[in-house]
């Protein structure tokens, strides 16, 4: 049994900042990494949360694929791009400067972009479109992964889960922010489903064979065997429109490595010839654009906000409560939690105890 406990936010910030400072990671560093795991759980995304804490980041610095220390390589720019190569260090802190400096280009030049390679797993890719929002912009970012989704008509896994996200400011409280993989379901909530002992739902995995994959705990081994394949958004086949999902996550992947001339498709399994681990070798754009290049931030926002509002007025479906817009429920999440804290499952109780074990750290949880 699955046993959650509220934990302060605080607490759990402490102990991540100061595990991922143990292991070489830059202090300021540190703080930014354990954020974007925070930001995860606040928003009630708990899938690229603190329960990827260790799984994630944690064992993958331990075990020599991933670098506390990130060079923050410029290849090449111009006013309005760059190219960054981020030589398997972290890769919060790889997208954090990437977009910042897509921002910085979009305050003078209306626009930024900048494309990375040689990254590793970024966290929630929403936490970088927010970094635009919060500047009056519009901020888009994608991310390539290892392989996971099969093409349409096929089982073998190829594409990764490749989010395309994109944030647009409003005169509301919280942006407008679709977060989401351009599979029907991800790797990292199948992961979540293995930790609960939960089924992954019938239609959102198929085998080799075709057939639909309900076993959690054996669908993460398949996955990585080539023995599975996630569905892309819509579904299998042409019926339900999976191509749609197969097509955008296709552009996720051309644009997460055509333009850096970065790692792509069964590049990215983490595994050499050999089948021992090695480097993701991850690939990610960021885009800002500047709403005041246009008519303007206040026109912009109350625009979005106006279109927002009617969506969320409409005539509901019978039974339904009422109309929700991306983002809206991730905030409603953070207003609950901000005090109560982030629950934690039995699986990463343990596994903060064991890091805080294996580093010789001084933090006490409430659940011990």
């Amino acid at each position: 049994m699955d046993t959650r406990q509220m934990v302060p936010f605080e607490m759990v910030d402490d102990f991540m900042t100061a595990s991922f400072i143990k292991l070489g990671v830059p202090e300021q560093e540190a703080k930014i990494c354990s954020d974007v795991l925070l930001e995860s759980d606040r928003r009630g995304i708990e899938s690229h949360g603190c329960n990827r804490f260790k799984t994630i980041y944690i064992d993958r610095i331990l075990s020599g694929i991933q670098q506390p220390i990130t060079e923050f390589e410029i290849i090449k720019e111009t006013k309005t791009t760059a190219v960054v190569d981020g030589h398997d260090g972290m890769g919060m802190i790889i997208a954090y400067k990437s977009m910042q400096m897509a921002i910085e280009k979009a305050k003078e030049y209306g626009m930024g972009m900048v494309a990375t390679r040689n990254s590793t797993h970024y966290g929630i890719a929403g936490y970088y479109a927010s970094m635009a929002t919060k500047e009056n912009m519009i901020g888009i970012t994608g991310t390539n992964a290892r392989p996971s989704i099969a093409p349409t008509f096929g089982v073998e896994n190829m594409l990764g889960t490749n989010p395309l996200t994109i944030g647009l400011p409003t005169d509301e409280d919280f942006p407008f922010m679709l977060d989401c993989a351009t599979s029907i379901t991800q790797r990292g909530k199948i992961e979540y489903y293995a930790r609960i002992g939960k089924d992954t739902p019938k239609g959102m995995v198929i085998g080799g064979n075709g057939s639909a994959l309900t076993d959690s705990k054996q669908i993460l081994i398949d996955l990585t065997n080539d023995d599975a394949a996630l569905a892309p958004l819509g579904g299998i086949g042409e019926e339900l429109a999976g191509y749609k999902g197969y097509g955008y996550a296709t552009v996720v992947e051309i644009l997460s490595a055509a333009l850096q001339a970065g790692s792509y498709l069964k590049m990215l399994t983490g595994l050499d010839k050999l089948g021992e681990k090695n480097p993701y070798h991850l690939g990610h754009f960021f885009i800002a654009i500047d709403t005041n290049a246009f008519l303007g931030a206040d026109s912009f926002k109350t625009i979005a906000g106006n279109i927002l509002r009617e969506l969320r007025a409409s005539k509901l479906a019978p039974g339904e409560k009422r109309i929700y817009t991306a983002g809206e429920k991730e905030y409603l999440c953070w207003l609950e939690r901000k005090e109560k804290g982030i629950p934690l499952g039995t699986s990463v109780q343990n596994d903060f105890i064991n890091v805080r074990n294996m580093l010789n750290l001084s933090h006490r949880f409430p659940f011990e």
